[in-house]
């Protein structure tokens, strides 16, 4: 992990998108992750090149990683990127 993404950053973003925003997780790992019959999904951590997820498909939980299309410079870069993606994932069939 790049000395701008902590431990504590990663966690406290996870912690923040699994209470507040499930459904953008969901997208997360539908659109990018390709797990389109995910029907529920979780941020596990967060890092400068992609994040770690885990989604229910089937009956099953599994391991999905989405890397970003550049590296992160710090928290607040996570937060437009996420938000950046959500935008994208919304717009796509």
């Amino acid at each position: 992990m790049s000395d701008s993404f902590t431990v504590e950053i990663s966690d406290r973003i996870c912690s923040h998108m699994n209470e507040d925003h499930q459904n953008a997780v969901l997208l997360y790992a539908q659109k990018f992750g390709g797990s389109a019959n995910a029907t529920a999904a979780k941020m596990l951590s967060i890092d400068a090149e992609g994040m770690n997820l885990t989604a229910e498909v089937t009956g099953e939980s599994l391991p999905i990683r989405v890397e970003f299309d550049h590296t992160l410079k710090d928290a607040e870069d996570a937060h437009h990127t996420l938000i950046d993606m959500l935008k994208q994932a919304r717009t796509q069939k």
